[in-house]
């Protein structure tokens, strides 16, 4: 008899059933993969057309977030933290009704560039410096915002200082104290203290000179003391332009106070305006008080034993000097 040959059809048959079944799992896990790389890639343009709208330039709130994508809102933790890592997205605590709340905010080519290789700590410290603008912010206020411990919010501050992004500056109101402002910005006036002050110190005898300059213009412009039709803030201000008596540039808002300190001293008066509503300003005038009595008083021998009474409520009694200015 011929031999018997064993069936072998059924387990080639289970083998390629198996491979096809791995198969078949290996193609769902891909395509399951496929289908949230596809979603996370749908979320992260949400994500991105959401903070990009004009209302939220300077950032949106967690809490926002939460309410705007609901359910989808855990699936953002590893869109943000890519997007953070590639420095095109920056988070920073801002205090709302007492509370401390994360702001999200994207960054421009331009920023991100700046801040690339920042860790999370020092992109928050520069976020908070940031919006601070050309007033500072106090190293106190930065730690509070931030909740960064003092060790490292030393380092992060002379990081940022090294590469230039930032700046420390002082306050005429408070020397011993350091803010921090963006590196590129200059301080306000009210930090600095305006052209009154240098360094940090109020500047008398420059004030001085500017008013004694600003006098005498009105003087010579007026052709003496109270005479003359008046000149205006702006003539004052460009004779002062042409004399280059200022080491620094004024505005008409800054001649105006030295004129009014002039007003103050009696020294300055304003006399009408222009046809356009210009102020007009003259050297005052010498006047004293007047009093109850002439001139040919004063000739009488017994001018002296008189008590004197002036127009201001001053009273001279006898034997006193007689003479009121």
């Amino acid at each position: 008899m011929p031999p018997i040959k064993r069936p072998i059809i059924t387990a080639s048959t289970s083998a390629t059933k198996r491979r096809r079944t791995d198969a078949t799992a290996t193609a769902a896990i891909s395509s399951n993969v496929i289908s949230n790389e596809d979603e996370l890639s749908v979320l992260q343009s949400r994500f991105i057309s959401l903070l990009s709208l004009p209302e939220h330039k300077k950032g949106i709130s967690n809490s926002d977030l939460k309410s705007h994508f609901q359910d989808d809102y855990t699936k953002l933790v590893s869109i943000i933290n890519d997007l953070t890592r590639s420095s095109k997205l920056t988070m920073n605590k801002v205090n709302t009704n007492g509370v401390n709340e994360v702001f999200f905010s994207l960054l421009t080519e331009e920023e991100a560039t700046k801040l690339e290789g920042l860790d999370a700590h020092s992109k928050m410290v520069y976020r908070v410096i940031e919006s601070s603008g050309d007033k500072g912010i106090w190293t106190v206020d930065i730690r509070a915002q931030t909740n960064i411990p003092q060790g490292t919010l030393t380092k992060v501050f002379k990081q940022l200082e090294t590469r230039r992004l930032i700046k420390p500056i002082k306050a005429v109101t408070a020397k011993t104290k350091k803010l921090y402002m963006l590196y590129d910005l200059q301080p306000a006036k009210e930090i600095t203290g305006g052209p009154w002050y240098t360094e940090y110190e109020f500047d008398h005898e420059f004030i001085a000179e500017l008013r004694n300059f600003i006098l005498m213009c009105v003087r010579r412009m007026n052709g003496g003391y109270g005479t003359g039709n008046g000149v205006t803030l702006k003539q004052i201000s460009d004779k002062m332009t042409q004399a280059n008596v200022s080491r620094v540039k004024l505005t008409l808002e800054e001649v105006q106070q030295l004129v009014q300190t002039l007003a103050f001293d009696y020294l300055i008066e304003q006399r009408g305006v222009t046809d356009e509503g210009e102020a007009l300003f003259v050297a005052a005038r010498r006047v004293t008080t007047m009093s109850e009595f002439g001139w040919w008083d004063v000739l009488d021998p017994d001018f002296h034993f008189r008590a004197v009474r002036f127009e201001d409520g001053v009273v001279l009694t006898p034997h006193e000097p007689h003479h009121h200015s």
